[in-house]
């Protein structure tokens, strides 16, 4: 729907009553996306009550690809964004190669690689059978033959024997602390808490992928990790402790450091 101004100023006050940050963009989008000035209404009036605004339209864009989300599914973000140029910044596309894309969720990090790297192949694991679907779905939408998902828990040494030889690893795990759980914003607690608790510290995953993963990756292979904000330091030193070098942080383009790297010298 476009080209209805009043209708936009009604669904502008809506969100701004509920305290939407970005009102009239927010509206617009919504005007663009619904197919009637009553759904429009009716996606206004559930944003205002903080629902997600990618649930209520059903997608999402992530490194230029639309992306099917929902409830039970992480959001794609663009800080992500910054460890997909960092892996396609590093790891040359060839044929043979396998990345893996641990706590996959959505399949956008697999996803968008995979767009980028046409002989490289990409396996996306995830233990949530519902985060599995819209990757499935996004898979199916954007036909990459290039890239399988499977459902396991990543956090199984014997799940991660079944991979060797990878030339890269790639993760957004959960890394919420206990207190960033506390306090969540109220869009935020749509969203799954087990794609977003990483245990009181919130470094559980990081310890625990690096210590189980990192004997399926070649030589030099790269790990490449996610971050929350002020735990690049610790999960850097996760790295050094597990054998590995040539550690980089990566900032995003808010300037927080969002990605750590590095190499496998087992």
């Amino acid at each position: 729907m476009n080209g209805n101004a009043e209708l936009l100023r009604e669904l502008i006050r809506v969100l701004r009553d509920g305290g939407t940050e970005d009102a009239e963009l927010e509206a617009k989008w919504i005007l663009e996306d619904a197919d009637s000035a009553e759904q429009a209404r009716q996606i206004a009036g559930r944003r205002a009550k903080h629902e997600p605004l990618q649930y209520l339209l059903g997608k999402w864009e992530f490194y230029g690809l639309t992306m099917f989300v929902g409830e039970g599914v992480l959001i794609p973000r663009a800080d992500t964004e910054t460890l997909v140029d960092a892996v396609l910044s590093r790891v040359k596309d060839c044929p043979g190669r396998m990345i893996a894309d641990l706590c996959t969720g959505s399949g956008c990090i697999a996803l968008a690689l995979a767009a980028h790297m046409d002989d490289t192949r990409f396996a996306g694991i995830d233990f949530s059978e519902k985060a599995l679907e819209y990757a499935e779905k996004n898979l199916a939408y954007h036909r990459l033959s290039n890239v399988k998902f499977d459902r396991a828990d990543v956090l199984d040494a014997a799940v991660a024997a079944q991979y060797q030889n990878l030339a890269a690893i790639v993760c957004n795990p959960p890394y919420l602390t206990a207190e960033d759980m506390r306090n969540l914003q109220a869009e935020v607690r749509f969203e799954p808490e087990t794609a977003l608790y990483g245990e009181p510290d919130g470094l559980h995953f990081y310890r625990e992928i690096t210590r189980i993963w990192k004997h399926s990756l070649c030589d030099g292979g790269l790990l490449c990790y996610e971050v929350g904000i002020g735990q690049a330091d610790d999960v850097a030193a996760i790295l050094s402790q597990n054998g590995f070098a040539e550690i980089e942080k990566i900032r995003d383009l808010n300037g927080v450091e969002r990605v750590v790297l590095g190499r496998f010298r087992g």
